[in-house]
């Protein structure tokens, strides 16, 4: 995830649209068959959410509050809501410390504390990395392309064993690669290398690390998985953002199922978000701030966000394959307080109020 809005978007083939169709109609007579029943539900499944920003937030003094109105750590409370995993994202050397290795080897340590499984998205730059910006990290710059694989290699080798995962993705919304030019799509094979050193060097240094090839949106998504059919790894992971990658939960649903048969991969909803009002608390310009940008059936109310998560939550452990979900920004508030002009544009897609208190969508964590 990134704050650019734009995404690389490609159409399905003919023949996946026509078996989506299908699929939805079957939906309406099986829908009670396709879903893992509560007492089922352990922590294989992955219920998570994305913590990435809450280092740097917590460092300037700000106070979370659970849905009783009591002072607690944001983590502590979304963990007992029932979150299992955290994601964080790792980018090479950022200008301002935040998200790089020290840092994040830090919080995993706190993570790990609180029994929860750590997640690293591993940007390979040193900025957000997404469909639209796939920048190398600046050491990389001048680097020959096998050079480059032995430093990918290095690098993810290093990252595993200091901070352990137990899941990581080579690249972050690598719809059209990675590290840029020499890891674009259109250089199939130099992608491919590159692809696989990363993922070689989590085999090589981890028994139990599973591996996530996360791709933004469904749009596009088969052509890029039967390109990467030859690389060993474990989970698909997808985005999934309304205001970037449609509407329709049914056709999200087919889409992700087909994706799983096909390709026999376990895949999560590695990023996913959804407003609780359409209100902001601070100057910082909101991402989403338009009704147009929604879905009809889920306002922008505590109540619209937390049915929306949960029908998330249920199209992500929807049989055979589907195995969870992640949620981006939990914790950015506009912590810097209401006359910020660098504060959060994600405010009100939080999962905390402009009191800093949880909101009742956190309830889509829980075990039962």
């Amino acid at each position: 995830m990134t704050l650019n809005i734009r995404k690389v978007k490609t159409g399905f083939t003919l023949i996946v649209l026509f078996i989506s169709l299908i699929i939805i109609s079957c939906d309406k007579e099986s829908d009670k068959n396709q879903y893992i029943p509560t007492s089922d539900l352990d922590d294989t499944l992955i219920r998570a959410a994305d913590l990435s920003f809450l280092p740097g937030i917590e460092a300037e003094g700000t106070i979370y509050y659970n849905l009783n109105g009591q002072q607690a750590p944001a983590m502590t409370i979304l963990a007992e809501a029932g979150m299992n995993t955290v994601r964080v994202r790792l980018w090479h050397k950022p200008a301002s410390m935040h998200s790089d290795l020290a840092e994040v080897k830090t919080f995993a340590a706190k993570i790990k504390a609180h029994g929860l499984k750590l997640w690293l998205s591993v940007h390979y730059s040193d900025t957000w990395a997404d469909p639209g910006y796939q920048y190398k990290p600046e050491a990389w710059k001048n680097l020959e392309p096998a050079v480059l694989n032995d430093s990918i290699y290095n690098y993810t080798t290093r990252v595993v064993r200091a901070l352990e995962p137990d899941y990581i993705q080579i690249g972050n919304e690598i719809n059209s690669g990675f590290i840029w030019p020499e890891g674009h799509t259109s250089n199939p094979d130099q992608f491919l290398k590159m692809l696989a050193s990363g993922c070689k060097a989590v085999r090589d240094n981890s028994d139990d690390c599973r591996i996530i090839l996360h791709f933004a949106g469904y749009d596009g998504a088969d052509d890029f998985f039967n390109l990467v059919r030859t690389i060993d790894y474990d989970l698909i992971g997808i985005s999934f953002y309304p205001i970037w990658h449609g509407k329709n939960l049914n056709l999200l649903q087919s889409s992700i199922r087909i994706l799983a048969v096909k390709y026999n991969k376990k895949l999560v909803i590695a990023e996913t978000a959804y407003p609780f009002t359409l209100g902001w608390n601070d100057w910082t310009d909101n991402i989403l701030g338009d009704s147009s940008q929604l879905i009809p059936d889920f306002p922008p109310t505590p109540d619209g966000q937390q049915t929306f998560l949960e029908k998330i939550r249920r199209i992500s452990e929807s049989k055979p394959l589907l195995s969870g979900f992640a949620y981006w920004g939990a914790e950015w508030i506009a912590y810097r307080g209401p006359e910020a002009i660098n504060g959060s544009p994600w405010e009100n897609q939080a999962l905390f109020d402009f009191n800093n208190k949880a909101l009742p969508a956190i309830s889509a964590f829980s075990k039962e």
